[in-house]
């Protein structure tokens, strides 16, 4: 799930979260069960992958004492610094 949209995570979560109210629910039969069990956790892995990679892209790297450097989280109020 590269270059996940926003509305694609949104989509994916929405999903996820009717997923899990349906099985929370128990009226579903067990095929059905299973195959929303699969989804979510599809959808799950891919809500995080793409968590992970919007964390990558606020992270930004930072030029410490000397030639070292680091990353630290995106702070708005850094930006043109």
């Amino acid at each position: 799930m590269t270059g996940v949209t926003i509305a694609d995570f949104e989509k994916s979560l929405n999903e996820l979260e009717a997923l899990v109210r349906d099985l929370e629910q128990g009226d579903l039969p067990l095929e059905k069960s299973l195959a929303a069990f699969e989804r979510g956790v599809r959808l799950t892995r891919e809500c995080q992958q793409a968590l992970r990679q919007a964390e990558q892209r606020v992270e930004q790297l930072v030029k410490v004492e000397g030639d070292t450097l680091e990353t630290r989280p995106f702070n708005v109020d850094d930006e043109g610094q």
